[in-house]
């Protein structure tokens, strides 16, 4: 709430000539009007990117109560016609909310008794602020669920680009940050198509537990007017209505499933950023980034660092407290609506901002990056040494022993792998054969590599054939 020394009362009732008050909104109860203190304390402006849902949300409410003869056909024109005003303000940014509007439903009736006068006031028939907050979070979170998903789909099919580029270019793949095996490095890049196609698919999936209409289920209880949830439902084009009018104004689980679907998403981005700076250091030298997309240091003139990958990192962190924060703030409460769960919005947008930027900067990042990653050192090849022996009988154990003794004795002698001729192999262990000699190369790793789904240069392009359909 912007700072104001005026009493939110007398602002309200001098700024919104025809328009409703705070007082009429709930303050017949009420013999003074709201403090200064209670109003800088309750009031969170953070539900006004609201305004597009809870406009559409107020058509359909109109359109039904027009259908069922609660608004007499003119009234309902009126009141559409007005809606449809503050639509088009909404849409080209002149719409302008009071500091005295408690929140973005307050602002529309409002604005609405600006513009159509005393029949605003019918616009609240059959309906509370309960199940209004939740639709809007409803159709907030669809919409932003399509915008997230597409979002996702540009990141994969920027790094499918950057996989296909890449070509056969074989590196060391990693566990325990220690060089395990030889991969093709689009194999690498592929594992984060693979994260954000389950993210996808957790955005597509949460999508049918948020198609569901509150509407209509009013403070908690129903209404004694003949009101039809199911008509506001299809005038919504939402795909059903509530069952529990207690449950519709109080569950937040949808907020908490999209808010982890967003945080998921956030981790998985996070250790690509982890590894796009190991990447960008001297001592790896595997990516260059845009100098457009990087920041340089006050001090050190040769610095070049990936604000970007950091930045994302940090934001992830961040998600991870909000989302905490939105489990603890339903564990407690008893049903129904309480105010504690005006705190989930801004908790939620939080979290949906930090993908929606993460995703926009590390899209860009990696469109625009030079990679030029270093090959693997030989000893990556190792199991494939052992696997050799293994496919002539020997158990895994004995071979495996076999082939560490092989690094052993070369380590010993200062030499690598790819230093092993056919004596070295043969006098460790007689079952080698003189050909396997060329099992010490990174590529040759890969090529011989069978497994389904494994990393070789066949499996690259049979996941690149899947994901282009799972992404289409």
């Amino acid at each position: 709430m912007a700072d104001s020394d005026e009493n939110p009362e007398r602002h309200d009732s001098a700024g919104n000539e025809g328009g409703v008050s705070v007082a009429q909104m709930w303050g017949g109860r009420f013999e003074e009007g709201p403090a200064e203190v209670l109003w800088r304390f309750t009031v969170d402006h953070s539900d006004r990117r609201l305004l597009d849902d809870d406009l559409t949300g107020s058509v359909a409410h109109v359109k039904m109560l027009s259908a069922i003869g609660l608004l007499d056909q003119d009234e309902a024109d009126v009141l559409e016609q007005g809606l449809g005003s503050i639509a088009v303000e909404a849409r080209e940014g002149t719409f302008r909310f009071h500091d005295a509007d408690e929140d973005v439903h307050s602002a529309v009736e409002r604005r609405l008794g600006e513009l159509v006068g005393d029949v605003a006031g019918k616009l609240h028939t059959g309906r509370s602020r309960n199940d209004q907050v939740a639709l809007d979070l409803r159709l907030y979170l669809l919409r932003s669920s399509s915008e997230r998903i597409a979002q996702l789909r540009e990141f994969a099919h920027v790094l499918m680009a950057v996989a296909e580029s890449v070509g056969e270019k074989v590196v060391p793949g990693y566990t325990h940050l220690q060089q395990a095996q030889a991969v093709p490095f689009a194999h690498h890049l592929l594992s984060y198509v693979s994260t954000a196609s389950r993210d996808i698919e957790r955005f597509e999936d949460l999508g049918r537990r948020l198609d569901v209409s509150p509407l209509g289920a009013g403070a908690l209880g129903g209404s004694s007017l003949p009101l039809d949830p199911d008509r506001s439902a299809h005038l919504l084009g939402m795909e059903g209505r509530f069952v529990n009018s207690m449950d519709a104004v109080a569950a937040r689980d949808h907020v908490a499933e999209y808010a982890f679907a967003c945080v998921q998403a956030l981790v998985h981005l996070s250790r690509l950023a982890t590894e796009c700076v190991l990447w960008a250091t001297t001592e790896f030298g595997w990516v260059t980034f845009s100098d457009a997309l990087t920041t340089g240091s006050s001090a050190m003139p040769h610095k070049k660092n990936p604000d970007i990958a950091e930045l994302t990192r940090g934001r992830a962190a961040i998600a991870i407290g909000h989302l905490t924060g939105l489990m603890a703030l339903q564990k407690g409460l008893p049903m129904t609506y309480n105010r504690d769960l005006q705190e989930d919005k801004a908790a939620l947008f939080a979290i949906d901002d930090a993908l929606a930027g993460a995703l926009e900067a590390m899209t860009a990042l990696i469109a625009d990056a030079d990679f030029h990653p270093a090959a693997p050192e030989s000893s990556v090849t190792a199991l494939d040494l052992a696997e050799a022996l293994v496919e002539r009988g020997v158990p895994f154990r004995e071979a495996h022993h076999a082939v560490g003794s092989l690094l052993s004795a070369l380590f010993t002698d200062g030499r690598t792998l790819a230093t092993a001729t056919a004596a070295d192999l043969a006098a460790i262990d007689q079952r080698f054969e003189a050909e396997d000699v060329v099992l010490t190369a990174p590529v040759e790793s890969v090529r011989r590599r069978r497994s389904t789904g494994g990393a070789s240069f066949a499996s690259v392009h049979e996941q690149l054939r899947m994901l282009r359909d799972r992404l289409a």
